[in-house]
C-alpha cells in the first residue's frame, strides 16, 4: 500500500468509473469466442427436431429446457469482455469461479484471468498488490458485502457478473434487515450465493439471519418457535449458520423467508408454509403480519429446468444422464429429482462414462465420486433421457450424446447425415 509523509491526510483509492463492456463492437468479438467455446450444432439440431434422436436401439431424450440460463450466459459475456476490453498485461483476477462448471473456469482461466478465493484474506489481498490499473471479477453468484468493499477500497476497477435473481433475493433480505426481521434462508450455508445473501441480511439495519437446508431443519425451528427448547443445543446444531449475535430465544419472533436461488421450488415452498404456520399457531392469525413474511425469490431458470425434468420423468426411460460440475447447487437438484424415479448418473463430462461397464459418476450424499458397474446396455432397445444444470455448456451434451452412441458402436455425425 502507499505511504504519505507525516501530517498529511490519507486519502483511499476512489473506483474508478464503470467502463461499459457490452458495446456491440466487443459484445460481436466475444460472441464469436463464446461460440466457438460452447455451441453445439449437434444439440441444436436435437431441440428443433423435439429433443428426440434413435438409432440403432438406442434413443436419446433431451429435456426440453437444459444448459445455460441467461444469468450464466451473462456472466461468461462479461468475463470474455472484460479481457477483450482490458487486454495483457493488464490483470485480472476473479473471486473464486465464475460459475459451477470445471470446463468453464479452466476456459476462462485460459483467458489469462486469475481465479483467487472466494472470500480473500486481507493478507492475500496485500499479497497481490492490487491497485486502480488492476481488474477484479465478481461472479454470478456474487460475493459478501464486506469482501466487495475490500476490493473497491484497492481502487480497481470491478466487473460485477452476479444474477439478477440473485440480487432480487439481497433486495428482499435488505429489506428485512431495515425492519429488524430475521431472514429465514432455505439454502446451503457454505454455498458462495448463500454467503453473499446472510452478508445482505446484516449490512443495513438490525435484522439477522438462519439458514436451514431442508425440511428436517425447518421443523426443528419451528418447534423452537412454538415449544422453546435447549437454546445451547439450537446454537450448536446450526453452527456456521446464523449471524452473529444471534438468539433464538429473541430473534425468532418476527421471521422473513427467502431462498438461495438454485433449491428445490417445491421445498422452499413447504419451508414457508411450516414457517407461516408455526407462526400463526404461535401468535395468532390476526397477528401473523407481524410475525412473518414471505416473497417468491426461486430462480425462473431453475424453476425451468426442474418441470421440465418433472415432465420427461413421467415418460418411460432407462436411465437418467445428468451433466454439470459437482459443486453445482441447480445441478445437484436435477440429480436428486432423477434418483427418486429411475437410475440416474450425475457426471461432470462424457469422460466419466469410461466403458459399457464402467461409469464414475457423482454421489452427493456421501459427497464423492463413486464408480458403478454394468451401467449401459450395448445391445437392445434403449432410452436415456438428459439433463444438465444452468451452468453446463452445449458441447458437454454434445459430447455425451456422441459418447453414449459410440459405446454401441455408432457415429452419431454420420448417422445424422442419412
Amino acid at each position: 500500500m502507499s505511504t504519505v509523509a507525516p501530517g498529511n491526510p490519507v486519502v483511499p483509492p476512489q473506483p474508478k468509473k464503470k467502463i461499459n463492456l457490452r458495446r456491440p463492437d466487443v459484445m460481436e468479438a466475444v460472441s464469436a469466442q463464446v461460440v466457438s467455446h460452447y455451441r453445439s450444432e449437434l444439440v441444436e439440431r436435437l431441440r428443433a427436431s423435439g429433443g428426440r434422436f434413435s438409432h440403432g436401439g438406442l434413443t436419446i431424450k433431451l429435456a426440453k429446457e437444459f444448459g445455460f440460463c441467461y444469468g450464466v450466459e451473462r456472466a461468461i459475456d462479461l468475463a470474455y469482455a472484460a479481457r477483450n476490453v482490458f487486454p495483457s498485461p493488464v490483470r485480472i483476477f476473479l473471486l473464486g469461479e465464475i460459475i459451477h462448471n470445471p470446463e468453464v473456469n479452466d476456459q476462462i482461466r485460459g483467458l489469462g484471468i486469475v481465479s483467487i478465493a472466494p472470500k480473500p484474506t486481507d493478507a492475500e489481498l496485500e499479497a497481490l498488490h492490487l491497485t486502480s490499473e488492476d481488474v477484479v471479477i465478481i461472479p454470478a453468484f456474487g460475493t459478501e458485502v464486506g469482501t466487495r468493499k475490500r476490493i473497491e477500497a484497492f481502487g480497481c476497477q470491478t466487473v460485477d457478473t452476479t444474477c439478477g435473481d440473485v440480487m432480487s433475493v439481497w433486495k428482499r433480505v435488505q429489506q428485512y434487515s431495515r425492519e429488524s426481521v430475521t431472514s429465514i434462508i432455505h439454502g446451503k450455508a457454505k454455498h458462495e450465493e448463500t454467503k453473499a445473501t446472510t452478508s445482505q441480511a446484516t449490512a443495513y439495519g438490525t435484522g439477522h439471519y438462519l439458514v436451514v437446508f431442508d425440511l428436517a431443519e425447518t421443523d426443528y425451528v419451528c418447534s423452537y418457535i412454538l415449544r422453546g427448547g435447549d437454546r445451547e443445543e439450537f446454537l450448536t446444531r446450526f453452527k456456521g449458520a446464523y449471524s452473529p449475535g444471534f438468539d433464538p430465544d429473541l430473534h425468532l419472533v418476527t421471521v422473513g423467508v427467502a431462498n438461495q436461488t438454485t433449491m428445490l421450488r417445491g421445498e422452499t415452498e413447504e419451508v414457508q408454509r411450516r414457517f407461516r404456520k408455526a407462526m400463526e399457531v404461535r401468535y395468532g392469525a390476526d397477528s401473523l403480519p407481524s410475525h412473518f413474511r414471505f416473497f417468491d425469490t426461486i430462480c425462473g431458470a431453475t424453476q425451468d429446468r426442474q418441470d421440465a425434468l418433472e415432465k420427461m420423468l413421467r415418460e418411460p426411460m432407462d436411465l437418467l444422464i445428468v451433466v454439470g460440475g459437482y459443486n453445482s447447487s441447480n445441478t445437484s437438484h436435477l440429480a436428486e429429482m432423477g434418483e427418486k424415479v429411475l437410475p440416474t448418473y450425475f457426471i461432470k463430462n462424457a469422460a466419466m462414462m469410461e466403458s459399457a461397464v464402467l461409469i464414475r459418476h457423482w454421489n452427493q450424499h456421501i459427497p464423492a465420486e463413486v464408480v458403478t458397474e454394468n451401467w449401459y446396455r450395448t445391445t437392445g432397445e434403449m432410452t436415456v433421457g438428459i439433463t444438465a444444470g444452468a451452468s453446463c455448456p452445449n458441447n458437454l451434451i454434445e459430447e455425451t450424446i456422441k459418447r453414449l452412441f459410440k459405446l454401441r458402436g455408432v457415429d452419431i455425425t454420420e448417422a445424422l447425415r442419412h
